[in-house]
């Protein structure tokens, strides 16, 4: 279980201390209406994980993502999830570690060369769904992504739930690895999301999620749904994109951020 980790670090620049906003897009099919958030959260980030195809997405969906980030400056990242457009990537699969380090590397290969085409680069990798929640407790996942992402790339940034098994993984694999924290979801008191199922699970009110990130970002400290106090570090705030009104909760949280002095930047390089 992902550890409660006090915090150990802080990222500034100069006295201000900074971190970075992303959410998760590009998770629709061709010749649906595109949704209106994805355009509007572009405006509103510092980092994209764009869905690749397998849970979500397909390759027109990547190349006007990819395109429309690189375009606002916006730091690219995989978004790599199981093969179940069905079930949004949200339900578990009896993958194996090597079957799953196939996923990820096919899922890396397809954006990168998307990117490269759009005249930009992709910068990192983050887990998607039950995936991501899989890597987060079970170290042969884990390892199976981190060594992955070193195959393909070992440049890339790894984006991984803070204290997790996912993220100590890469950090083993000398990985550029950022701990992520949500603003739009309840914790648990053991550092893992609650389920989307359980009531609370998923916040919906801008000033609700606005005080969460402002309390991630200076104190290092989120109530979880049982109670508690849940430590915890960031580099990397996530709302995600398919949350009701997911704009209007990111417009919450930069000026949340930004009244209390906090700077917005991406965290992969």
């Amino acid at each position: 279980m992902p550890a409660r980790a006090a915090p150990d670090s802080a990222r500034y620049i100069g006295a201000v201390p900074t971190i970075d906003l992303n959410a998760d897009i590009g998770e629709h099919a061709s010749g649906s209406a595109r949704p209106s958030a994805d355009a509007a959260l572009l405006g509103l980030i510092t980092s994209a994980s764009v869905a690749c195809g397998f849970h979500a997405g397909d390759p027109e969906v990547m190349r006007d993502t990819v395109t429309d980030a690189a375009r606002l400056g916006v730091a690219i990242g995989a978004h790599p999830g199981y093969p179940d457009r069905l079930g949004f990537g949200r339900r578990e699969l009896a993958a194996t570690p090597s079957e799953i380090a196939a996923y990820v590397v096919y899922q890396i290969g397809a954006l990168d060369a998307v990117c490269r085409a759009a005249g930009t680069r992709l910068r990192y990798v983050k887990p998607h769904g039950a995936l991501y929640n899989r890597a987060a407790v079970d170290r042969p996942t884990a390892t199976a992504i981190a060594d992955a992402i070193r195959s393909v790339d070992r440049s890339l940034g790894l984006l991984a739930l803070a204290g997790s098994a996912l993220y100590e993984a890469g950090r083993a694999a000398g990985l550029s690895t950022a701990a992520e924290a949500f603003a739009d979801r309840a914790y648990r008191a053991d550092g893992r999301l609650a389920p989307r199922d359980a009531p609370g699970a998923v916040l919906t009110d801008p000033a609700a999620v606005a005080d969460r990130a402002l309390a991630i970002v200076r104190d290092g400290s989120v109530p979880t749904i049982d109670g508690a106090i849940l430590t915890l570090r960031a580099d990397s705030l996530c709302v995600h994109g398919d949350t009701p009104d997911a704009a209007a909760l990111l417009r919450a949280v930069r000026a949340r951020l930004a009244g209390a002095g906090v700077t917005l930047a991406p965290f992969a390089a």
